[in-house]
């Protein structure tokens, strides 16, 4: 199936997704911020530079995407069917980007919670209440995604 769009309308389109302050790390933020507590923003001293860095928990926090990546069992994670090799090679290296440097948090003794898109757009006040809950507890992995439980370890 052709595009709906010029390539010139979605080249902008395209152009216009951000990396940086995203509508869902916005709310993590302001929510965070009124419940009292202080973070930094993409960590550069660390991989990958976290959305949110909590030193006070050695906490770090990522606002993933559910399209760029790649949740599973996800409706909004779907794969273009235009150029689907070039899309399936960059959305696999995101993938793995992620898990590699969760990995090198989690060795040099940081927490990681991964709030997913969809769980802030279907379930936004739970989400980020079960967040809370974690940042205060002892778990060092969290995951909070709207098809399915919480996930903390």
């Amino acid at each position: 199936m052709a595009d709906t769009v010029s390539r010139e309308v979605r080249s902008k389109m395209m152009r216009g997704i951000r990396g940086k302050d995203t509508r869902p790390e916005i709310i993590v933020r302001k929510y965070l911020f009124s419940q009292g507590f202080r973070y930094f923003l993409h960590g550069r001293n660390l991989p990958s530079k976290p959305d949110l860095v909590m030193p006070k928990y050695r906490l770090a926090i990522f606002v993933h995407g559910c399209f760029w990546h790649r949740h599973p069992l996800c409706k909004y994670a779907t794969t273009p069917k235009t150029r689907r090799d070039f899309w399936v090679n960059k959305l696999e290296g995101n993938l793995a980007r992620d898990k590699h440097s969760q990995a090198q948090l989690i060795d040099r003794g940081w927490r990681v919670c991964v709030v997913w898109e969809c769980a802030l757009r279907h379930s936004q006040k739970t989400t980020l209440n079960e967040l809370v809950h974690f940042i205060c507890s002892d778990a060092d992995y969290a995951e909070f995604s709207w098809n399915q439980e919480p996930r903390m370890e």
